[in-house]
């Protein structure tokens, strides 16, 4: 009687990484694809970045996801670059190539517009868009956000300097600009984006209440049982449409899916059951 093969290993890391829902997520695609696979997360704090690495690959490992603290952190550690993820200079997925190169690639972009175009039918062509953030995170969404054709994408960061930079870095795609929080216009926007981890902390990017109020469409990467803090504070605010990153973060995965086992699962049931 032959043994069962060892599932294939896929992980998470980030710090933290308990409340990470990839596991679960995963899991769903694994069971409706029929793959073979265990899914797990894995605790990095920054310094311990590369021995965790090391460690997962290995032992076999043959893909990562990427979170916070470390989509530009684990450039380092990478061996090529797919052409989005050297757009964004940022990775959210590492994939294990047959001779053990390590390529890099960047899905946080297109499951952010697919979530916002498909699920939530929000176009902002011709609109006006603010950042919030200038780490790895906003970095990924940049260069799709711009596709989209806004009349202008603002980033905003506690530094202005970084936003001013990341700005500059992106200029060829389409109208951008940085800003730090209190140099921001009285021009209304029409979605504002929360890619800052204030929320990781409990706590709410300094955006001033009189711009938050003059939004439209909140959308929050971060996401928790119910609503998060900044989708809280948005609608005591009178914003209306408060998006939470539930749906990106399913969405970003199934292109991680496709991308390391070549099948792209289907998501809507898995944004019906996930119960955020």
């Amino acid at each position: 009687m032959s043994k069962t093969p060892e599932p294939d290993r896929y992980a998470v890391i980030g710090h933290p990484i308990t409340h990470s829902r990839s596991p679960w997520i995963h899991a769903q695609f694994a069971q409706q694809t029929g793959q073979h696979l265990r899914y797990e997360a894995i605790d990095a704090a920054p310094g311990e970045l590369r021995q965790r690495l090391r460690e997962f690959f290995a032992r076999g490992g043959r893909g990562l996801n990427v979170t916070v603290p470390h989509k530009q952190a684990v450039l380092e550690h990478i061996d090529e670059l797919s052409e989005r993820a050297r757009i964004a200079g940022a990775v959210n997925t590492i994939v294990r190539e047959a001779d053990g190169r390590l390529r890099g690639d960047n899905t946080d972009g297109v499951g952010f517009v697919r979530d916002l175009a498909r699920n939530h039918g929000v176009s902002i062509a011709g609109q006006r868009v603010l950042l919030l953030g200038a780490g790895g995170a906003a970095r990924g969404l940049l260069a799709p956000l711009l596709a989209l054709a806004p009349s202008e994408l603002v980033i905003a960061n506690r530094s202005p300097a970084r936003a001013l930079e990341l700005a500059q870095l992106f200029a060829a795609l389409g109208p951008v600009r940085g800003a730090g929080f209190a140099e921001l216009d009285s021009a209304p926007f029409e979605l504002i984006v929360n890619a800052t981890a204030a929320g990781l902390h409990d706590e709410l990017p300094p955006l001033p209440v009189s711009v938050l109020r003059r939004a439209r469409i909140c959308y929050d990467l971060g996401y928790a049982h119910g609503t998060t803090r900044f989708l809280e504070w948005a609608r005591e605010h009178g914003i209306a449409r408060c998006i939470s990153g539930a749906g990106m973060l399913v969405e970003q995965a199934a292109e991680s899916f496709l991308l390391w086992r070549g099948v792209r699962p289907e998501t809507a049931s898995v944004l019906a059951a996930i119960g955020l």
